[in-house]
Order: C-alpha cells, then sequence, then structure tokens
C-alpha cells in the first residue's frame, strides 16, 4: 500500500492538484498534515474516488479537521499531526512521546517546512517538507509504501515545472 503524505501547501492549490493527479491511480490514500485546508477541499471535491485523511494546522480557519489523527494499515500504527501543539520547530521529544502513547511506528507532521525523516527505536519519523513555501528546498511530499514485512519512508521533490 502507498500513502502519500503532504504539508505545508499554504492555498497552493496547483502544487496539491499536480500531486494528487500525479498519484491519484497508485496511492491507496492521501494525508494533509495542515495548512491547506481550503485547497485540499478542492481537490476533494474534483478527486471524489481518492481517500484523504488531514491534520488542522495552525493558519487553517474555519475547518472542522482534527489536531492529531491515528490508524493502523497493515503493520503501521501511524500517527499524524501538524506539529505545532508539539513545538516541533524546536525538538521532536513531544512528538515522539505523543506517538509512543498510542503506540505508533510512524510518526507523521508538518509545520517547519522542511523536509525530514528520521528512524528512533523502531518509530519512522517523517516531516514531508512543504509544498506550497518550501524552506531551503524545492516542494517536496512524502511517501510511505506499507508491505506484509516492512515499511519505507522517503521523500520526493514535486517538478513543477
Amino acid at each position: 500500500m502507498r500513502i502519500i503524505v503532504t504539508s505545508d501547501t499554504h492555498r497552493d492549490f496547483y502544487a496539491l492538484h499536480t500531486l494528487v493527479e500525479k498519484y491519484r491511480n497508485t496511492a491507496a490514500l492521501f494525508i494533509h498534515l495542515g495548512d491547506g485546508a481550503v485547497e485540499l477541499e478542492q481537490v476533494e471535491n474534483i478527486y471524489p474516488e481518492c481517500k484523504f485523511l488531514s491534520a488542522r494546522g495552525n493558519c487553517d480557519f474555519g475547518t472542522n479537521a482534527s489536531l492529531a489523527g491515528c490508524f493502523s494499515c497493515g503493520i503501521a500504527k501511524i500517527f499524524y499531526t501538524h506539529g505545532h501543539m508539539y513545538n516541533v520547530k524546536y525538538e521532536l521529544d513531544d512528538l515522539y512521546r505523543a506517538g509512543a502513547e498510542v503506540q505508533a511506528n510512524v510518526i507523521l507532521f508538518g509545520h517547519t517546512h522542511i523536509p525530514l525523516m528520521d528512524y528512533r527505536n523502531g518509530v519512522h519519523i517523517l516531516n514531508p517538507g512543504s509544498l506550497g513555501m518550501p524552506r531551503g528546498t524545492k516542494p517536496s511530499y512524502g511517501v510511505i509504501d506499507i508491505t506484509d514485512r516492512d515499511i519505507v519512508c522517503f521523500i520526493n521533490e514535486l517538478d513543477l515545472t
């Protein structure tokens, strides 16, 4: 199963639409980690056949998305959040503890606009960066591939030319 993870699109409809169009036939799920509720709703209307989950970011006003979520997918238990409630711009300990409380082995967050992959004590930690306002990189997103035996996370850049 393939999951596409994005965050911080900040009203960049084109970037989000481009990403979903690229993976709409191969991804089982898209997760948006916040600060993009407006364009996410627009994309969801265009692709009703795709499955989307989202978390509310600090710039998402008027959305009913939750601040965090957790679900199981095969061997993966995934905790996802925007990250602003866990001080992720300064350290990841609070976020890691929140994931550990629900026994997650994959923790997803955004907010910093900087892509990051880490593996700590059997737990994958992934920040896909930002599609709309990347800091120091090109627009980026995360990919999680889950098989019966393994979880593989990686970060890709999105070519918008």
